[in-house]
């Protein structure tokens, strides 16, 4: 048995019936019964229309019962993943991206976002053209017009300079990597090029996973192409974010320098 087949509990399809969409869109989910529900229906409602996957990793707040009760009365596809316990975000997306690979192959384009709101949903077209025409597509707060307007002095320097730490350590080792928000959380894949990435190891967990799988992107001839957006605070339900994400993020462009600078993803798993 493998660890994803550990991990996942039972992944349904609540309203297969209806035709797939052009894309699919994976919201990792722990908690965010306040969120899911709205979210949700926004992202049904978008035109071109897009499925929704949600990974759900057992929330005691009844996430998963939500996206259930909702799903009949959509116009779209919903998908529910549920895993056995909260084994983080870099983990929720790789079982995602693994599952949709083996299971959705109708699907050309595969985008991420978190559920909080904190991505606005009518982005999600613009993504999807990027990411037809280059590959990968980010939501990027740090490119002229991106904006980070709820925040104080203090998460802005955080998030913001460790941007610029993490483009700067990672060009010591590969000096034409310009991705200015490498831990970007929004983001669109073409299908071809997620099959790709995702048959190389994608380090960390949180920022750090974001970081990660842009740099493997990159290092197989795919940079991002940034879209400025503007990034919002969550309007209900907690923060995730902790000291450990926040030191792995530190630590990871220093590993993934190393560890890349010694083989070619491009020659490997071929």
């Amino acid at each position: 048995m493998s660890f994803e087949q550990e991990r996942i509990v039972r992944v349904d399809a609540l309203n297969a019936h209806l035709p797939e969409g052009k894309a699919l869109v994976v919201v990792p989910t722990y908690n965010e019964r306040d969120n899911i529900e709205a979210l949700v229906r926004e992202l049904a409602a978008l035109e071109p229309g897009v499925d929704v996957l949600v990974v759900d990793d057992g929330s005691p707040d009844g996430t998963a019962d939500a996206v259930e009760r909702l799903a009949p009365s959509l116009p779209r596809r919903i998908i529910l993943m549920c895993r056995s316990g909260k084994f983080g975000l870099g983990v929720a997306y790789t079982d995602a991206y693994r599952w949709i690979l083996l299971h959705a192959p109708g699907y050309g384009l595969v985008l991420q976002m978190d559920a909080d709101f904190s991505h606005d949903p009518h982005m999600i077209p613009l993504l999807m053209a990027r990411a037809e025409a280059y590959g990968l597509a980010v939501g990027s707060r740090y490119v002229q017009g991106g904006a980070t307007p709820d925040w104080d002095h203090r998460r802005f320097l955080l998030s913001h300079v460790g941007n610029i730490y993490a483009r700067l350590v990672l060009r010591l080792f590969f000096p034409s990597y310009l991705i200015k928000d490498s831990t970007a959380g929004f983001a669109a894949f073409r299908r071809d090029v997620l099959d790709t990435v995702m048959r190389h190891p994608i380090y960390g967990d949180g920022y750090a996973y974001q970081t990660s799988i842009k740099l493997v992107a990159f290092r197989l001839g795919y940079p991002a192409i940034e879209v400025p957006i503007v990034f919002r605070d969550r309007r209900l339900g907690v923060s995730k974010l902790n000291r450990h994400i926040v030191f792995e993020a530190f630590i990871m462009p220093w590993k993934l320098g190393w560890r890349f600078r010694k083989s070619d993803p491009s020659q490997s798993g071929r």
